[in-house]
């Protein structure tokens, strides 16, 4: 599979063990310092399925649907974006239409594909045509 101390195998097994769904650079600066090394060892894990790019600097584990037998991130993209801007530092709140929703206002079941956060956030989380849009609470 991979050479036995390459940084690829020691991402892989990191992923493998871990059970966050979402990672991001910082997770995997203990093996390197060199952003261009961890990028080329997480593009061959891409290539491989093992894991899913969902934005940039953000990828996602990767499990094959059973529904569209195509590879989509491990407990949905939703779940994995929310874990990817936590993991970088963005607080996550409830949106309007959820606390609406929660206190029997409204009958609307929101979508989850709103993310409430305290401050701009310009990084993208998207897959497949489903992006993660912003609300500032």
């Amino acid at each position: 599979m991979y050479r036995r101390k390459s940084l690829v195998l020691k991402i892989y097994k990191k992923v493998q063990r871990s059970t966050d769904i979402a990672f991001v650079l910082a997770d995997f600066y203990t093996y390197s310092t060199d952003n261009d090394q961890i990028l080329r060892a997480l593009r061959r894990l891409v290539a491989e399925k093992v894991l899913i790019r969902i934005g940039k600097g953000a990828y996602a584990k990767a499990k094959l649907s059973t529904l569209t037998n195509d590879y989509v991130p491990n407990g949905g993209i939703i779940k994995a974006g929310r874990d990817a801007l936590q993991k970088l530092g963005i607080k996550i709140f409830p949106t309007q239409a959820e606390k609406d929703y929660n206190n029997g206002t409204s009958t609307q079941v929101p979508t989850g594909r709103v993310v409430g956060v305290n401050k701009r956030v310009s990084r993208i989380i998207s897959f497949k045509g489903t992006k993660l849009t912003y609300e500032r609470i």
